[in-house]
């Protein structure tokens, strides 16, 4: 038999096939097989149980490069201050608004669900508080991206949830 080849619709060449001998378990090679058999991909590879990384002078390729200020036990830590200062203004949730003394506080939460209470000029770690009105309270965040124009924007967050940037 002579099988003709076509790649992009040139005429390659033609290639004479012989007849295909019977296989060993008694079928011809193109036959299928009356049960495939499906490849199995080899397993990933284990460390070994004793596997350090070897920092030897250079830089854990594992570990952020923003916000990490000391090293505990070889385990980078973030520093942050305690109570309100600690707690930027994307995990500043408002929880109330209230006047007190002619001026208006309001009652704010972090992350770890603590309540404070704010008043215009407070310090988050990432901005300060401008104003506070009965719906909502004003930071003044500082932008800490290298490519923004804008260095500082006015972030607005309500009361009954939501934010306005």
């Amino acid at each position: 038999m002579t099988r003709v080849l076509v790649l992009g619709g040139l005429l390659v060449g033609s290639v004479a096939v012989a007849a295909q001998a019977p296989a060993a378990g008694g079928q011809p090679a193109g036959a299928p097989s009356a049960a495939p058999s499906a490849p199995t991909a080899p397993a990933p590879p284990t460390p070994p149980a004793n596997f350090v990384y070897a920092v030897d002078g250079r830089r854990d390729p594992f570990v952020a490069l923003l916000g990490t200020t000391g090293k505990k036990g070889g385990t980078p830590t973030v520093v942050r201050a305690e109570g309100v200062a600690g707690i930027t203004t994307d995990e500043l949730s408002v929880k109330g608004l209230f006047q007190s003394q002619g001026t208006w506080v309001a009652l704010v939460s972090g992350p770890a669900g603590k309540a404070f209470n704010v008043r215009p000029g407070t310090q988050l770690a990432d901005g300060t508080i401008r104003e506070i009105t009965p719906q909502y309270l004003v930071i003044l965040q500082q932008v800490n991206d290298p490519l923004s124009l804008e260095k500082q924007r006015e972030v607005k967050k309500f009361l009954r949830g939501g934010e306005n940037k």
